[in-house]
């Protein structure tokens, strides 16, 4: 697999992904972060407009799963029990072992996986090193807080441009 952060394509957010996108593609899995990924982390259970988005995914044949590096299970598994979809928490991206993990739960492989996330150094290199396609998101609502985490979002400018910037919805 190839060490790379650049993501094949980059979403102002989740609802920009279609299951039409991601069958065009081949893709039947799409592994997703969480936290400032589908829902900012202080958001506790899912909302109407990502069950929406969820409800159209599995009618289009998509499944999603979480894949997650949250180290507290109770947040991803309250999360993904109200979604109604499993998880593979504690994951260690962008180790690969969590994203065989996820395809082998779901009985899928490399070529029909996809990652959606937030963040270059996890979630990004993480599916380019597992072989899957990586697909990148701005950070929901509240993403970067704090002067570090500012830093690293503005580092991933250069790899969300090699993409080819923002895909508006």
């Amino acid at each position: 697999m190839r060490f790379s952060m650049r993501p094949e394509r980059v979403f102002s957010d989740y609802s920009g992904i279609s299951p039409e996108y991601l069958a065009r593609r081949g893709i039947r899995l799409l592994l997703c972060d969480l936290d400032y990924t589908l829902a900012p982390k202080s958001q506790g259970e899912p909302d109407q407009r990502l069950c929406r988005w969820l409800e159209e995914m599995a009618q289009g044949g998509i499944t999603v799963m979480i894949l997650s590096n949250n180290r507290r299970p109770q947040r991803v598994e309250t999360f993904c029990r109200d979604l109604g979809i499993t998880y593979v928490g504690h994951a260690k991206k962008p180790q690969p072992a969590g994203f065989r993990r996820a395809m082998a739960q779901a009985g899928t492989d490399p070529t029909h996986t996809a990652m959606l996330g937030d963040k270059l150094l996890t979630d990004v290199l993480g599916a380019n090193l597992s072989g899957v396609t990586a697909l990148m998101v701005e950070p929901a609502r509240g993403g970067a807080r704090t002067p570090w985490q500012k830093v690293l979002h503005a580092l991933q400018a250069p790899w969300k441009h090699l993409a080819g910037g923002i895909h508006r919805i």
